[in-house]
């Protein structure tokens, strides 16, 4: 956008969801020893976890310089509610007094911590949040009410562009050992 005299905050709260154990690992491997169903329990369910990280290991964000001052606050693993939670504090701390304030705010983070964050703005059920696809890469605006409750929401670019997003995010989910 060539406006580098825009404040940018940056906040490892906006990170990935952490995915615990199968961090770093290839999605056919983790189905092969886990199963499909179990996969996408871990991977769209609210409430599910993955096997924890231990601390010990050497793929634990404490052992990633960025992260090394924040101890106790770095999760082994995260459900997606975990995710809304930790984004939540930033939400209300952060964010919200910015809208408040009647300043537009940009937020670019991860698939899952944007989708805790829509789960809250929009009230979806932790049911329906499971179905849930967002583009990457594409901007979705929110106007929101008083209360700060989405009243309006669209993306911005072309809507063939956006379906194709959507459709790439939900085909990875799929099984990709029936692909081969």
């Amino acid at each position: 956008m060539d406006l580098m005299w825009v404040p940018v905050d940056k906040s490892w709260v906006l990170n990935e969801r952490h995915y615990g154990a199968l961090q770093g690992m290839d999605k056919k491997e983790v189905i092969k020893n886990y199963g499909e169903e179990q996969v996408q329990k871990w991977r769209r369910g609210f409430e599910s976890r993955p096997p924890e990280l231990s601390r010990s290991d050497p793929r634990h964000p404490m052992y990633d310089a960025r992260y090394s001052d924040l101890g106790n606050k770095l999760p082994n693993t995260e459900s997606l509610h975990d995710t809304l939670n930790r984004v939540l504090e930033y939400w209300e701390s952060t964010i919200r007094p910015m809208i408040e304030a009647n300043k537009q705010v940009m937020i670019c983070a991860h698939g899952n911590s944007l989708r805790a964050l829509m789960k809250y703005i929009e009230n979806i059920s932790d049911e329906d949040i499971a179905r849930v696809n967002m583009p990457t890469g594409i901007p979705l605006v929110y106007e929101l009410d008083e209360t700060m409750q989405a009243q309006k929401r669209y993306y911005l670019g072309d809507q063939r562009k956006v379906e194709a997003g959507i459709h790439e995010v939900e085909a990875q989910t799929e099984n990709p050992i029936k692909e081969a």
